[in-house]
């Protein structure tokens, strides 16, 4: 048997409009074509579909019966068609987006608002790692996309870069150091900081490394963590200082004061080089349009 889409759409619109001549115009075909499709599908499953004469056309039972069962069917497959176009088009499904901490706070609570209003159908599963590498997560197909501070090595992945921001000394509210008289790191090298430990490869500790060796300062870690907003929590109570991404700042407590340092760091956005997913696409638009904001603050 071999029935097709067109001829049942053609059957629903006559068993609805009961009339030839209203059902091919709303079709957009002539009478006598609709009139040779409902023969033919007739024809085809060998059962009579309509009764008619001059005056009038009425389903017959079987008709009828049809009607009833191949109607939902279709709302079924046009929700399917609506929803196949949509993943065509990147407008529906997900994407694993990992991302560092320091933008927990200003740059990716923006992006994924954004993503909800443009691809409100869009699930978006956020992933921060810990031990394991970014490059690695992304080539296991484990992220689709990563936001990191340097770009990535391996030739199966693509970066770009998005903007940078100050690293900043962040001191409890009730230090004497300000924007105004800070000098220098040398102005807190003998006080308690609360840092990642200092032995990791990450950028941002290497970055810390490197800040500490152009003061030539050997900091007294008292407590280490990885976590920044636990970071932020203990220098507000006064427990110690430390050095940050300046994004820290978009969710700093009362107790804390954020003074930049001439040191920056950059954000890139990462991918597979071999994704070709319209899901992917239409992110990384919103990615690249939301950089320039952030370059222009």
């Amino acid at each position: 048997m071999d029935v097709e889409l067109q001829q049942i759409k053609y059957f629903l619109t006559l068993a609805q409009e009961l009339h030839f001549w209203n059902t091919a115009e709303k079709m957009f075909i002539t009478q006598s074509a609709l009139s040779r499709q409902i023969k033919a599908l007739e024809d085809e499953l060998e059962v009579k579909l309509f009764e008619r004469n001059k005056r009038n056309v009425k389903l017959t039972e079987a008709g009828i019966f049809l009607r009833n069962q191949w109607l939902p069917m279709l709302d079924e497959i046009d929700r399917i068609h609506r929803q196949a176009k949509k993943i065509h088009e990147g407008a529906s499904g997900s994407i694993k987006i990992g991302y560092p901490g320091s933008v927990a706070y200003g740059f990716l609570p923006e992006l994924i608002a954004g993503i909800a209003r443009s691809l409100p159908e869009l699930k978006v599963e956020l992933v921060e790692p810990i031990d394991i590498s970014f490059e690695q997560l992304l080539l296991n197909y484990q992220m689709d996309i990563a936001f990191r501070r340097d770009p990535a090595e391996n030739p199966a992945l693509q970066s770009v870069y998005l903007y940078s921001e100050h690293f900043s000394l962040i001191v409890p509210n009730n230090h004497p150091l300000t924007e105004q008289n800070f000098q220098g790191l040398q102005d807190v090298k003998d006080e308690k900081f609360i840092l990642s430990a200092l032995h990791q490869k990450t950028f941002y500790v290497t970055s810390l490394r490197q800040i500490f060796n152009d003061y030539d300062i050997e900091p007294n870690v008292y407590i280490e963590s990885d976590f920044g907003a636990m970071i932020l929590g203990l220098v507000a109570k006064g427990l110690g200082v430390s050095i940050l991404p300046n994004s820290y700042c978009y969710s700093a407590q009362p107790g804390v004061r954020f003074i930049n340092l001439p040191y920056k760091a950059n954000l890139y956005v990462t991918w597979r080089k071999d994704d070709v997913s319209p899901v992917l696409r239409n992110v990384l638009k919103q990615v690249q349009h939301l950089a320039e904001k952030f370059r222009n603050c």
